[in-house]
């Protein structure tokens, strides 16, 4: 027969009753959860006979707590001991029968047959004559009221009146151990994990299953000072051992609060089988599935188990709730699955229209290129968060962005532009300024390149194409102005207006196969402020935009790829020479436009197109059409694996700047595992971290940086700082 944790208890406190010295191996049980290092640990588990431990921490030398048979002794249930020779201490017995309390005189019984194999309790403990002695009635009946502080102090009074009068060993063990009980769940209320191990350590008879809330606190407590197997054995040894049903569910719902759900599902194995074949945790699998999801959507590192995955979807799709679909679509849409996101996305949203289901859905429809339906969607719940207001400019800025432009009705360019003025977004101004200019409104461009300046003194590209549709208008005194004011800040308007012949700045333009590809989405120069309005003038013609088709002039050559021309009216190696040109003007949404003609041309000039179009779609801010663009023909291997980190750094900003710090972390760990990350993608890594609240990995990344003097690492350690600070 095994040996209970109770029965070993039970020898401990016996042993200690009738003041015998306690054995090695039994010390060692008192002493298997102290502070002690590994290293004590280990040196007294050499010196100790071969155990068989109660819950074993898997690949650490010290076990957290022990069922100790000694090879030299007899099984504990036949152990007779020199307590058991003693007369039985029934005081606490018959003060339970006499107040007719049966639970706690079951108990009693119970641990008094642990004590005394031998002892046969009475036929009818409630005919026992209550105690003769008075005054130990009283200290028992203030005991049962957990008033113990009286308790001793009643001791302390009779001692002093009565010398020879000793109080008998049962009151002392049980006092001592109420107490501290106490001691422990205060400590544990009050978070203070260390203090809960150790009186754990010092109070063995505390952990067995009939103090199966201590065993909880102290599980919590070894999780929370970092011992995570410890306490996986600690919920491990309860499953193990423990009977009450109740309690099992409960310890399962516990420990999933705490630990990995690869660890839970390795405790939900323990479970029982009804003879009906239902399972004892079958009631919590749900809940358990949902949590194990919603962890994963706070960490985009977990993988759930399919089956898990699975079960929320059946709930889903049978029980209807929106929040079970909810949850389904920002699991997929961080792990690229933009498909199922969006299937789940709509579904949420059908059946209970919410911001969480319309964000979702919305960064569904812009990974996939339809960011009109992705405005639409938004539109509504555009004031319900600073997320869901990010998102809806997302969306706008995507869609101004889109090449060709697309017709946009009136009616919700005015609304786009009203919430453009209300957010002061300097971006999506920008944006429907490169949308006049596409549409040939100079006019139009010229005022909302002015209004994104005013809200965003820094913004270069709002500068650069300030500068660019003066030149078109031919305001060279307004060209001269920003260069001027951009003077030794911004190379490409310092060189606005010089002509360079197509062949130079072909040769200037294309790549080095195996040179690196930098990308800069927006430069961040201190810049003088350009005096503008606060606000754009009257939108009318915003409004008009889309009533006047794009003037197409076409040039019989690409010397001065200023001008306008539809590129399909040149060769593929004309088209390639004017892509790279538009590059150099800054005009990659145009320039990708030519080098998609010249994808028709030779091997030689497929594979430069293809390089120069996800260029162009990368300076543009498209990440997902830069990858599309660069499988478009084969690439050498340097010039691929350059393209690739660029676009994933590249999506990693846009998603950060986006709001989506999740998606953020996905692109920067695919990057990481092709490249060592860079220290301002470090950075961001960090940022990213803080925004989902994880403070412990952003503090890593921040003092890594901060210890090579990096500012931005400094910055986000004093934030991290002030939040603490704050709470404090």
């Amino acid at each position: 027969m095994k040996p209970s944790f109770i029965a070993l208890s039970a020898i401990i406190a016996a042993v200690g009753i009738v003041g015998m010295k306690k054995p090695d191996y039994v010390q060692h049980v008192i002493q298997s959860v102290s502070p002690a290092s590994d290293d004590d640990l280990a040196a007294r588990s050499s010196r100790l006979p071969q155990q068989q431990p109660a819950f074993q921490a898997v690949g650490e030398r010290a076990p957290v707590f022990h069922e100790i048979k000694h090879p030299s002794e007899p099984p504990l249930d036949t152990v007779v001991t020199a307590a058991t020779a003693s007369t039985v201490d029934e005081s606490a017995l018959r003060y339970f029968a006499s107040q007719g309390d049966t639970a706690r005189l079951q108990a009693e019984i119970s641990r008094l047959k642990a004590l005394y194999p031998d002892w046969t309790p009475p036929k009818d403990p409630l005919a026992i004559p209550q105690n003769e002695d008075k005054q130990l009635e009283t200290m028992w009946q203030l005991y049962s009221q957990a008033r113990y502080a009286e308790v001793r102090k009643a001791i302390a009074d009779r001692q002093a009146a009565e010398p020879a009068w000793q109080p008998p060993a049962d009151l002392l063990d049980r006092l001592g151990v109420a107490e501290a009980r106490l001691r422990l769940i205060n400590a544990s209320d009050l978070k203070q994990y260390e203090t809960v191990v150790r009186i754990g350590a010092e109070t063995q008879s505390l952990l067995t299953c009939s103090e199966v809330d201590v065993l909880w606190r102290v599980a919590e407590a070894l999780y929370r000072t970092e011992k995570v197997q410890r306490a996986t054995d600690a919920y491990t040894y309860i499953l193990n051992n423990c009977q009450n049903a109740a309690e099992r569910l409960a310890t399962i719902q516990k420990a999933a609060d705490l630990l990995p759900s690869k660890t839970v599902e390795e405790l939900l194995a323990k479970e029982k089988t009804a003879p009906d074949g239902t399972r004892e945790f079958d009631s919590i699998r749900d809940d358990l599935a949902r949590r194990f999801v919603a962890e994963a959507n706070a960490d985009g590192k977990i993988v759930v188990p399919p089956q898990y995955v699975s079960r929320v979807e059946r709930l889903a799709e049978t029980g209807g709730l929106a929040s079970d679909a909810l949850l389904l679509g920002w699991y997929y849409l961080p792990r690229g699955d933009m498909e199922a996101a969006e299937k789940w996305f709509r579904r949420a949203g059908d059946k209970e229209g919410s911001a969480s289901a319309s964000q979702g859905l919305a960064l569904t429809l812009i990974d996939r290129n339809v960011p009109l339906e992705a405005e639409n969607v938004m539109y509504r719940w555009r004031d319900a968060s600073k997320e869901a207001k990010a998102v809806y400019l997302a969306a706008t800025a995507n869609l101004l962005a889109l090449d060709p432009p697309v017709s946009i009705k009136a009616e919700v360019l005015k609304r786009i532009a009203a919430e453009v003025i209300k957010s002061r977004n300097a971006a999506t101004a920008q944006q429907f300024g490169w949308y006049a200019r596409a549409l040939n409104q100079p006019q139009t461009a010229v005022q909302w390149f002015k209004t994104a300046l005013g809200w965003k003194l820094d913004d270069e590209p709002s500068a650069y194409g300030l500068a660019v549709t003066y030149l078109q208008l031919n305001d060279m005194k307004g060209v001269s102005e920003i260069q001027r004011l951009w003077a030794g800040r911004s190379e490409r308007i310092a060189k606005l207006g010089e002509e360079k012949e197509a062949s130079e700045a072909t040769k200037e333009q294309l790549p080095v196969p195996g040179e690196t590809v930098t990308v800069r989405r927006k430069a961040r120069p201190q810049a003088q402020a350009i005096a503008v309005s606060d606000e754009p003038q009257e939108y009318r013609e915003t409004q008009d935009v889309i009533a006047q088709p794009r003037e197409r002039i076409r040039v019989a050559t690409v010397r001065d790829c200023r001008t306008t021309i539809n590129p399909e009216t040149l060769s593929p190696d004309a088209a390639l020479a004017r892509g790279w040109c538009l590059m150099e003007l800054n005009r990659p949404l145009e320039a990708a436009a030519a080098f998609e003609v010249a994808l028709l041309g030779s091997t030689k000039t497929r594979e430069d197109a293809a390089y120069g179009q996800s260029l162009a779609y990368l300076r543009a801010g498209l990440a997902s059409k830069a990858a599309v663009a660069a499988v478009k023909a084969p690439q050498k291997r340097e010039r691929a694996l350059e393209l690739q980190k660029a676009i994933l750094a590249d999506k990693a900003i846009a998603a950060f700047d986006g709001g989506r710090p999740r998606e953020a972390l996905l692109a920067l760990d695919q990057l990481n595992q092709i490249t060592p990350e860079r220290t301002d993608l470090l950075a961001l890594r960090g940022y990213a971290y803080l925004k989902m609240k994880r403070y412990a990995d952003a503090r890593r990344i921040f003092e890594a940086l901060a210890a090579i003097g990096n500012r931005d690492g400094q910055r986000g350690l004093a934030i991290i700082h002030g939040i603490f600070h704050e709470h404090d």
